[in-house]
């Protein structure tokens, strides 16, 4: 696989106050640990440098953990015979890269511990991911933050019901392109397949740019919810606008900016987990 073309979408992610205040600002932790930003940082790029698949893979960790219960990095959280975890989930199954988080948090503990939350770890590991530079969600923002789907994979069974029995009766979505849908039969060739992967961004899956959404008028979302973004008038004008990258990129950074300040848990609530798969004993 090529290595990933990372444009510079300037992600500006506010971070969590942890018990150290209740303020959401960048460089909370200039002075409680003021290598952590670049503890994150030189982690996730040297991890990235070596899988173009792991921006995707960041980007929807945060994604599922702050549209659940907010960005408290619940969704890291690993089951116990007692308990099922949300990482357990039906929709979490195909997340992927717990294990950078893990890499990170520890590191982060050898050196500041107990300073840094695993929620702000997950965000800034997001950001750097799909940045190198330092730089209540709307229609507008669901719209922008669906071209994650820029880059990355998704699993056939996801998916595979619009091409094989999309109403129940054998059918194919007819607001697939029938030529996508055609290529994508002879990747997926049943309902039952739960391994293949399909690129989400057709002939750009490595590149962070805006041709999800020049796919998506051209009837080529993969999923059901791609699709849906051209069924509503107003979603579908701003899909319109968004088709060109230096338009995305500004627009991505100020939603995910606004996503990662939902539900966060701030002052003395919550707690700042020493690994973050293991509530702290």
């Amino acid at each position: 696989m090529k290595t990933a073309f990372i444009f510079a979408c300037v992600v500006a992610l506010a971070v969590v106050g942890g018990c150290q205040g209740g303020d959401l600002r960048r460089s909370f932790y200039s002075t409680s640990c003021p290598s952590a930003e670049a503890i994150v940082k030189n982690i996730t790029q040297k991890l990235v440098a070596s899988n173009p698949g792991l921006p995707a893979d960041l980007l929807r960790l945060h994604f599922h953990d702050c549209f659940v219960r907010g960005c408290d990095a619940s969704v890291l959280i690993r089951s116990t015979a007692n308990s099922k975890a949300e990482k357990d989930a039906p929709p979490n199954l195909s997340l992927e890269g717990f294990e950078v988080i893990d890499e990170i948090k520890t590191e982060l503990e050898k050196k500041c511990a107990g300073t840094v939350s695993c929620a702000d770890t997950l965000a800034l590991a997001a950001r750097d991911a799909v940045s190198f530079q330092r730089k209540g969600l709307t229609v507008h923002d669901l719209v922008v933050l669906s071209g994650a789907h820029t880059i990355g994979d998704g699993h056939c069974n996801l998916f595979s019901n619009r091409l094989y029995n999309f109403t129940g009766k054998g059918d194919q979505d007819p607001s697939l392109d029938s030529t996508y849908a055609a290529f994508l039969k002879t990747k997926c060739r049943s309902l039952s397949d739960t391994t293949t992967k399909v690129d989400m961004d057709p002939g750009s899956a490595n590149n962070f740019d805006a041709s999800y959404f020049v796919n998506l008028k051209h009837k080529k979302g993969l999923f059901q919810s791609d699709a849906a973004l051209l069924t509503d008038r107003t979603s579908n004008k701003i899909v319109g606008e968004l088709q060109k990258s230096a338009d995305f990129f500004k627009e991505f950074a100020q939603s995910m900016k606004r996503m990662g300040a939902i539900g966060v848990l701030t002052g003395y609530s919550g707690e700042i987990r020493k690994k973050c798969g293991v509530i702290n004993s």
